[in-house]
């Protein structure tokens, strides 16, 4: 089973640019890092539906920790890749260490011990079905806000006065990361993908 998750960590690593981020880990203080570790694993654990780096990255400036939210979402992905590997291959924290020696030689030495006892202490909890892992391809919406606002003028058009609604999504990706989106509609649009969530509602409400 170790020999396994080690295959599928060596095909996964490149993407991960796991040299760059273990040298953004070492500015990490041990305790923030198992604060990090903990959050993303209530994200495998369905608990949270992903870890906020606007909010943690905040915290970690406040603590004196030089981070900016690109770099703290590589280490998100660089973590949840290697307990995500570790669940869906049901690894104890020993074979986590042996199938996935090659990720864990990059990172500082204080990451690897928080990685394990973490993993030792809390992994057997996590139980990775197999509707967990298709959720876990896609992004979850966890919160919907909107506005109404007024398009006064345009580079083409000195006077438009046309409504128009601004929807803001708050998303939990499949990394575990929380992100932001935003986008506008046009009134009529915006209609219609109220028509759109009324026929979903109904269609649930059958289930």
């Amino acid at each position: 089973m170790a020999a396994r998750a080690a295959v599928v960590g060596a095909r996964s690593l490149e993407p991960l640019d796991f040299g760059s981020t273990a040298d953004i880990i070492k500015l990490i203080p041990k305790d923030l890092f198992a604060e990090l570790c903990e959050r993303i694993i209530q994200h495998l654990h369905c608990q949270i539906p992903g870890v906020n780096t606007v909010e943690l990255c905040q915290r970690f400036q406040t603590a004196g920790v030089e981070m900016n939210v690109a770099d703290l979402a590589k280490i998100i992905n660089v973590v949840s890749f290697l307990f995500g590997t570790a669940a869906k291959n049901n690894l104890s924290a020993e074979e986590l260490s042996t199938g996935l020696g090659n990720a864990l030689s990059m990172l500082p030495k204080h990451a690897v011990q928080v990685i394990r006892h973490i993993w030792n202490e809390q992994g057997k909890s996590i139980i990775m079905s197999e509707d967990a892992r298709n959720m876990a391809t896609v992004g979850q919406i966890i919160d919907i806000q909107w506005k109404l606002g007024m398009a006064v003028s345009s580079d083409s058009c000195r006077s438009l006065k046309y409504p128009y609604v601004t929807m803001m999504l708050k998303v939990a990706e499949p990394s575990g990361q929380i992100m932001s989106k935003s986008f506008e509609m046009t009134i009529p649009q915006f209609q219609d993908f109220f028509r759109h969530f009324k026929e979903m509602a109904a269609v649930l409400e059958t289930v």
